[in-house]
């Protein structure tokens, strides 16, 4: 029903392979990831390897956490891709990125998200849009992996 892109950028003191340390393995996402904390009983499912190219991740939670999983498909020194699959409360298929050019002696980290909305879920982005459901999540899973990627880089 309409396509969509949501972004958010942080500046992160750290080099980018600190902060893509963070990103390639999913077991390092709860403590940053802004959905982890929404279900203290969450499922999670690794699978393939530990991290990068072919890490898998399924999860399966509450109404709010849903049911879903991401695969990481591609990695570079600058970019991650991943797959994002859904299935609750609405299926969806989405590709997410994280961009990660050092700047300034750190990490300018960009995560972004496209995708369609279809069905009701489309109807539903037409009245509120994506950027504004998962925007302010997107802003504050950078702000925590900040923090962790500052700690550990």
């Amino acid at each position: 029903m309409g396509a969509f892109e949501v972004t958010r950028s942080q500046w992160v003191d750290a080099p980018p392979e600190a902060v893509r340390a963070q990103v390639v393995d999913f077991r390092r996402w709860q403590a940053w990831s802004p959905w982890e904390e929404l279900d203290p009983d969450l499922e999670r499912d690794y699978t393939g390897p530990e991290s990068g190219v072919g890490a898998h991740y399924a999860w399966s939670g509450n109404k709010k956490a849903g049911i879903g999983s991401m695969e990481i498909t591609a990695v570079t020194d600058e970019r991650v891709d991943l797959d994002l699959h859904f299935e609750k409360p609405f299926p969806a298929d989405n590709k997410v990125y994280f961009e990660l050019p050092a700047m300034d002696g750190g990490t300018q980290v960009t995560w972004g998200m496209r995708g369609e909305t279809k069905g009701f879920f489309g109807l539903f982005t037409k009245v509120v849009p994506m950027d504004k459901l998962v925007g302010k999540d997107f802003a504050r899973g950078l702000q925590q992996l900040k923090a962790e990627a500052e700690r550990s880089g």
